[in-house]
């Protein structure tokens, strides 16, 4: 039986020297519904105050789409509030239980180790999103791990969070990194820190695996019935309102999914328990973007296999959703074979509505509106150049707008925007061998000139399709080598703004928008870390 820390009746977790918010105005208008519906699917816990809390950064264009007061989250009472060590009034933390495959093997208990759900709140918009910490201390799931969290992973999270977020990606983001002034101990000592992470909710795939392997279909039943109020409200009440459940969140991945794909970004850790209900992204533990091109690619130190390879993430998300249909299935209906019946097709749908909504973004990136049969070999082809050269796939894709910019404007002036080899200087440099090039440009000029947008329109959308920057791996590692070994969180800050603006042209952060050499990319990895 896990022993829990005692709820007083204002819904205010007690911990040995937390203080309460009791008297004091909180910044958090909370209304908890996980905690007041969902009673018996969690644990309330209360997080580990911290010896010497400080605010490190305050997201305040996120707090302001809260409806939070951002100057009361300032200083000694924000450093307070998110290293878990005053609780503000209302909150009811609680560590949520769930279940995951974890690289293709079940583990029927897992849940929030490190972290606790604060509470809920309605942003100005109308929608509930969770307040949530992550690395304030050990729960009752914990599993035998301190519960903490190290600087720099936190610094990651926030900083690939929000920018997920600016490229237009569904993703969890970051309120606000509290160091707690005490040491965690990973490969060295390290300063600890909590991250106050937002959601649309910490529903995931796991959470249903966790009643279903325990055959609890009564808890499974709220679980779902509640997931469907809070995402799929329109299903409420309706006699299929399960399979619709599971229809929904298909649909939900296959979006997200597609957007991974057409950005590079490598989740790395596409467990169940990471897979959520609403359609973000979750966890940026072992993340990554792709500079080469190539599908097999992988950073992850703890993938020795490849399972999460790049390319191989679309039939992961498959492979996630038939557990989630799995779990289901006690819901779907009485027999088991008539669940089956019904859950399949989802399933089987699924790489259809991923095709459907990847390709859309390659059409978008190729800069045509109206669909033909032969768009997707003409984007599975540039793809194969890229990968036959080993180009980086970012800056392919930027060039290719900016080679549709040039010929907009040789329209304008009557002049070649080209050279000899028929395409703008900024394309061919990234091909060594640029026969193939000029083939494939023949074949998409072709194709241009079937669509009815003008080319300066045509260019402006493809430069919103394809990023001028992102996450750059050494970058991203730079910047948190600097906060966490020399306290300096100026590379960071630099690095956030820059990648806050990802489509626009930046000539003072050039540097940062360039690949690694290929040698320091041949051997970057990344780690869980938290």
């Amino acid at each position: 039986m896990l022993q829990t820390r005692p709820i007083d009746p204002r819904g205010i977790a007690q911990a040995p020297g937390a203080e309460r918010g009791a008297g004091v105005a909180s910044p958090f208008a909370f209304d908890n519904s996980f905690a007041r519906e969902l009673e018996g699917l969690y644990v309330p816990w209360a997080p580990t105050p911290a010896p010497a809390p400080r605010l490190r950064l305050l997201n305040a264009a996120l707090a302001e789409e809260l409806g939070l007061d951002v100057a009361a989250l300032q200083g000694e009472a924000g450093a307070a509030i998110f290293s878990g060590t005053r609780l503000p009034a209302g909150a009811a933390p609680l560590a949520q239980a769930y279940a995951g495959h974890q690289f293709g093997g079940f583990s029927p208990q897992l849940g929030d180790g490190r972290a606790l759900l604060l509470g809920e709140v309605i942003d100005r918009f109308g929608q509930r999103r969770d307040i949530a910490f992550k690395g304030s201390g050990r729960t009752p799931f914990a599993r035998g791990g301190d519960g903490l969290a190290a600087l720099g992973p936190v610094l990651r999270e926030y900083l690939m969070g929000e920018a997920m977020h600016a490229l237009g990606v569904p993703s969890t983001r970051a309120l606000a990194v509290a160091t707690t002034g005490a040491p965690v101990y990973r490969e060295r000592e390290l300063p600890g820190a909590v991250l106050t992470r937002v959601a649309a909710s910490h529903l995931r795939v796991g959470s249903f695996e966790f009643f279903a392997a325990r055959g609890q279909k009564e808890e499974l039943r709220r679980l779902a019935e509640y997931a469907i109020a809070r995402h799929d409200a329109e299903l409420a009440g309706r006699d299929e309102r399960f399979l619709g459940l599971l229809q929904a969140v298909a649909r939900r991945q296959a979006r997200l999914l597609a957007l991974w794909m057409n950005l590079g970004f490598i989740h790395g850790v596409m467990n169940t328990d990471n897979m959520t209900v609403s359609g973000e992204t979750i966890d940026y533990g072992p993340c990554a973007f792709l500079e080469a091109y190539d599908p097999a690619t992988v950073f992850s130190s703890i993938d020795h296999g490849g399972r999460y390879a790049f390319g191989n993430q679309p039939g992961i998300a498959r492979w996630n959703l038939a557990r989630l249909a799995e779990a289901l299935l006690p819901l779907l209906a009485d027999e088991a074979q008539a669940a089956l019946a019904l859950a399949r097709p989802v399933i089987d749908a699924f790489p259809a509505w991923f095709d459907e909504a990847w390709r859309a973004g390659q059409r978008a990136k190729l800069g045509l509106v109206r669909a033909q049969p032969d768009d997707a070999a003409l984007a599975d082809d540039w793809l194969a150049l890229l990968q036959a050269q080993q180009i980086d796939f970012t800056l392919a894709w930027r060039a290719l707008a900016e080679a549709a910019a040039a010929d907009a404007a040789s329209e304008v002036t009557g002049e070649a925007a080209d050279d000899a080899q028929g395409a703008p200087a900024p394309l061919q440099a990234l091909f060594a061998d640029r026969a193939p090039l000029q083939a494939w440009l023949a074949r998409w000029r072709a194709r241009l000139a079937q669509e009815d947008a003008s080319p300066p329109v045509r260019a402006a959308a493809m430069r919103r399709a394809s990023p001028w920057i992102i996450p750059r791996n050494h970058r991203v590692e730079e910047a948190l080598a600097a906060a966490v070994d020399e306290d300096d969180l100026r590379p960071f800050e630099r690095l956030l703004a820059a990648l806050l603006r990802p489509w626009d042209v930046q000539p003072e952060h050039a540097a940062l928008a360039e690949p690694a050499p290929p040698e320091v990319t041949a051997r970057y990895q990344t780690f869980c870390g938290t």
